[in-house]
């Protein structure tokens, strides 16, 4: 019986279609522990690849014979290795192609609704990482918000699309993985926005993306508003898009608020926090759909796909939003941190244009879950 092959293209089909899988893990414990594919329906079994060298016999009678098994490893030799020994013991076997470097770098396109006039708006979800980056396309142009640094994915799709990437906007200076907004931007000719406040230490030109700004796509004057609120970073800045979707950035989630601290300015900044979620979101209207650039776990994945919440929806039940002692709140925010995302510094650094890793060096950085919340 020989092994298959699954992509991370079926693997995020069965996270979003709730389908049933068991994955044999074949990384070290401590890998496992802090970072796997997750699923609704997924089962796990995790032994590290040495301990299996010598055969699978042991672990035969823990695999189940009603479900898929798929093989996972780092970047896919061992898993290749362990699931053509288990084929050889009669498994019907699977192993993920590219391994976990792969499953970090998938994007899974999932449209969100119409603009007005034909125009369309995507979200691009990184299931691996927890990432959403946006896509708005009106009559023969795109707008991206808080692209991955996997660039070729959302030229390919505009192409697909017949659009033209014209704008291209950071909601803030990202600490857990790395922008493709610069690099996007100096391949398609598009205008790259980023909040000054958080520009401060980049060595690139960019467009101020400030409060107030309105930015025109296409022949129907698609609107796209930015709203300055700090809290996450010091520049952090919502977008607004037709006065119906709300690109929260890092501030707000569904499950959960932005973290202060990825600069060191926890104390300092969660005041701003407070400000924009209690204050400037509270003026906005009830029924506009929080569209944020993270998710925590694969529970805020709706039915079809997306990763959104309507505002008034979040201020009844995201415990962050209901806080009003500001004391409490303080306490929450400052001390329910998750631990610090993998090299954030270095991703930092590498999104002001003062380091220019290599392609691998980047991975490396950007492995491990995602870690922008604070914990419930």
């Amino acid at each position: 019986m020989g092994i298959k092959r699954m992509t991370t293209k079926e693997v995020g089909q069965k996270v979003i279609n709730k389908e049933d899988l068991f994955i044999l893990d074949v990384r070290n414990e401590d890998a496992f522990q802090d970072w796997k594919i997750e699923g609704h329906h997924f089962s796990y079994l995790n032994v590290p690849y040495f301990d299996l060298l010598e055969g699978v016999e042991e672990i035969l009678s823990d695999l189940p014979d009603d479900k898929e098994i798929l093989v996972v490893c780092a970047k896919e030799g061992s898993s290749i290795m362990v699931a053509e020994m288990l084929a050889e013991k009669g498994k019907d076997v699977s192993y993920l192609q590219g391994g976990m470097k792969a499953w970090s770098e998938h994007l899974e396109p999932v449209k969100v609704g119409d603009t007005t006039n034909g125009g369309e708006l995507y979200q691009f979800v990184r299931l691996g990482k927890g990432c959403l980056s946006y896509m708005v396309l009106s009559h023969g142009e795109a707008a991206i918000v808080d692209a991955t640094r996997m660039t070729d994915i959302f030229v390919d799709f505009a192409k697909e699309k017949n659009v033209k990437i014209t704008h291209i906007f950071d909601t803030h200076l990202h600490a857990d993985h790395i922008s493709g907004g610069r690099k996007m931007a100096e391949l398609t000719g598009a205008t790259y926005w980023l909040p000054p406040r958080d520009a401060e230490e980049v060595t690139f030109a960019y467009a101020k993306l400030e409060d107030g700004n309105t930015v025109k796509i296409g022949e129907t004057t698609i609107n796209i508003s930015a709203i300055y609120s700090p809290g996450h970073t010091i520049g952090s800045t919502s977008l607004i898009i037709e006065e119906k979707y709300l690109l929260s950035g890092d501030i707000l989630f569904i499950d959960s608020i932005g973290r202060p601290d990825l600069a060191g300015k926890a104390e300092d900044w969660v005041g701003d926090l407070r400000e924009s979620l209690y204050k400037r979101y509270k003026k906005l209207a009830e029924d506009l759909l929080v569209l944020p650039a993270h998710f925590m776990k694969i529970d805020e994945i709706n039915a079809d796909g997306t990763i959104a919440g309507r505002l008034g929806t979040l201020f009844g039940m995201n415990h962050g939003l209901n806080i009003d002692d500001e004391l409490e709140f303080r306490k929450l925010v400052t001390e329910n941190l998750p631990p610090q995302p993998n090299a954030y510094q270095e991703i930092r650094e590498t999104n002001m244009g003062k380091r220019m890793p290599d392609e691998e060096k980047q991975r490396e950085m950007e492995i491990g879950p995602n870690r922008c919340a604070i914990r419930s």
